[in-house]
């Protein structure tokens, strides 16, 4: 009898165990991405929403972290997995030792940033002598100089006032500042100062702001997966964006506590990336791809002491630099 017992208690621990093992590996794993608020990174509440993270075995948590500065250390301390953000902040931030890595570009802004100046100046040559405020340390100063350099003058002509986008439109509106590099609503708001206007827009750079989806190197390590995981349901929201337009934006608001309307009229100045898309601009092959995007932007930056190295090569490891190669 007491051999039976023993029997039965040592059978109902492997079934007990064979359980446990079974439910932790049919547990999602988890997996926390964070981006600003922003319209451009919002089709990832419509992946969560929609349950395509899910579907694939993902139990995603998204935060909105609006400074930028913490991103680097966050993909450093574990503290999120993955991350939407303009591409040349993601090269600083690899090139300062982040384990972060490229997945597939969201967007890109076409008409969601600009210039914004007073009636009188109607050129890039016309900010001669004048004031304008950007931020320096951000993507706005890589578009501001690639404006400036199709016209006849030089940044040390200019009297440039740093302050963030948020903060530069604001100034500009309030008269303090010539011109202002900003992006909405402060774009669609400039002519609240009498003769405000755009001067120039993204729209007229179109790759100059470019966002694109990363995931820590360290996680990817442990879930190879991921990176399959992270594009699919990202294309998936991408095109249920485009068949469902006014229901994608209103899931979109939601997670950024905005109106739908002010997400719909953000996203006039984006352009989504679907597969299609990211299956050209990853292509080596194809002209102004990503890669070339990022080296243009790494090798600014460097010239301007922000980044080490222009060495990118680990930033994108699912492109076919073998392939383009040979």
């Amino acid at each position: 009898m007491k051999k039976m017992l023993s029997l039965i208690l040592a059978l109902a621990l492997v079934f007990s165990l064979a359980a446990a093992s079974a439910s932790a590996a049919d547990s999602p794993k988890k997996m926390k991405i964070a981006f600003c608020t922003w319209a451009g990174y919002a089709p990832l509440f419509i992946a969560k929403e929609n349950g395509y993270f899910a579907d694939q075995g993902y139990d995603v948590e998204i935060v909105i972290i609006e400074d930028e500065s913490t991103y680097g250390a966050a993909f450093v301390s574990n503290s999120i997995q993955a991350l939407g953000q303009v591409l040349d902040r993601d090269i600083i931030q690899f090139d300062a030792g982040a384990p972060e890595q490229y997945v597939c570009t969201m967007d890109a802004s076409t008409g969601g940033d600009g210039l914004i100046a007073t009636e009188e100046i109607k050129t890039m040559d016309d900010l001669k002598g004048k004031t304008v405020a950007l931020d320096k340390s951000a993507t706005s100063y890589f578009f501001f100089l690639q404006a400036l350099a199709d016209s006849s003058i030089t940044e040390d002509q200019i009297n440039i006032v740093e302050m963030g986008n948020d903060e530069a439109g604001e100034a500009f509106l309030a008269g303090r500042v010539d011109a202002a590099v900003t992006w909405e609503p402060a774009l669609s708001n400039c002519s609240d100062r009498e003769g405000g206007h755009i001067l120039v827009s993204s729209a007229e750079y179109p790759k100059a702001i470019i966002d694109v989806l990363t995931v820590s190197s360290t996680f990817a390590d442990k879930n190879p997966e991921v990176y399959d995981v992270l594009y699919t349901a990202w294309c998936q929201a991408v095109d249920y964006l485009n068949a469902n337009f006014e229901e994608g934006c209103a899931i979109m608001a939601a997670g950024l506590d905005l109106e739908t309307e002010e997400v719909m009229e953000e996203c006039a100045g984006i352009t989504f990336f679907d597969d299609a898309m990211n299956q050209e601009f990853n292509d080596l092959n194809t002209e102004d791809n990503v890669y070339d995007i990022a080296l243009m932007a790494a090798n600014f930056w460097v010239e301007k002491g922000y980044m080490k190295s222009t060495e990118l090569s680990g930033f994108f490891p699912t492109l076919n630099f073998q392939a383009n190669a040979a």
